[in-house]
């Protein structure tokens, strides 16, 4: 594994607690039985320069934060520091209208990258394919920025059935010009997921919230040969995984030398337009 290569962290951040004028609910509390040692700073009160300075220990160049709406820390972050700190803006499609209007705003007022969502925590889920969702994947193609969403069994305990990767198929036919990212590792239907990869030029996977150890071995086959430009590395800090864990475990993965470029910067770089 190069170390030259100026990571870029595609799920990187604060905890959700601070700085925000809403109650962000329990979710970091319910997924705590899945981590076994969950880093200090998810019960801390970071800053954005204690962020950077533990970027930079580990060579990340930039990262994409979640932006929730109202939380001042995070916007703070990605103002002050654009170079460095990209949002990706956290937003609910149930909100309709207001939901896309509110990601219109966050583009032109903070300059976020992209959206993001996780099916099974919304009020009420939604299915990846709900029609819900639409006019944001819509706002996403007119303002050409990523769409991150989970995929697979969540960690908190709801209902699974509206990740399922497969409901991806009918999105990517509707919009075939929406840069939709899974999250999360899509599990167990990794086979399937490699299989909607393939069938979409601009469907992708991030590796966000699995210690390296534990990526799916078919996911490392898929990034060695047809799949080098559609796995991207996204961390899990500080929500769940130690950057120190991360990068010690990173270099054991049996990746070609080629492909650690892509996977760790280019890919990311590309699917972000950050030139």
């Amino acid at each position: 594994m190069p170390t030259d290569i100026g990571v870029i962290d595609t799920l990187i951040g604060f905890p959700a607690d601070f700085g925000s004028t809403e109650d962000p609910g329990n979710y970091h509390e319910q997924i705590r039985y899945m981590f076994k040692d969950m880093p200090e700073e998810a019960d801390g009160r970071p800053t954005p320069e204690e962020l950077l300075r533990k970027m930079d220990e580990f060579g990340i160049e930039r990262g994409l934060i979640p932006v929730h709406p109202g939380n001042q820390l995070e916007e703070q972050a990605v103002l002050k520091y654009p170079d460095r700190l990209l949002g990706g803006w956290d937003l609910d499609p149930n909100g309709g209208m207001d939901a896309v209007r509110g990601l219109q705003d966050a583009y032109e007022r903070l300059g976020i990258v992209a959206a993001q969502w996780m099916p099974a925590i919304l009020n009420p889920p939604r299915p990846i394919n709900d029609k819900r969702c639409y006019p944001v994947y819509a706002k996403c193609v007119e303002l050409d920025i990523p769409v991150f969403v989970n995929g697979g069994v969540p960690g908190p305990r709801a209902p699974y059935e509206v990740q399922h990767p497969g409901l991806v198929d009918e999105v990517c036919l509707d919009f075939p010009e929406l840069k939709f990212v899974f999250r999360h590792c899509c599990e167990p239907w990794v086979d399937l997921t490699i299989k909607l990869l393939l069938k979409y030029p601009n469907l992708y996977y991030s590796t966000s919230g699995f210690a390296p150890k534990y990526y799916p071995p078919e996911i490392i086959t898929y990034a060695n040969s047809r799949g080098a430009d559609k796995i991207i590395y996204g961390g899990y800090y500080p929500y769940g995984l130690e950057l120190s864990r991360i990068f010690a475990e990173l270099p054991d993965l049996p990746l070609k030398d080629e492909i650690w470029p892509k996977f760790l910067r280019d890919n990311a770089a590309r699917v972000l337009r950050l030139g």
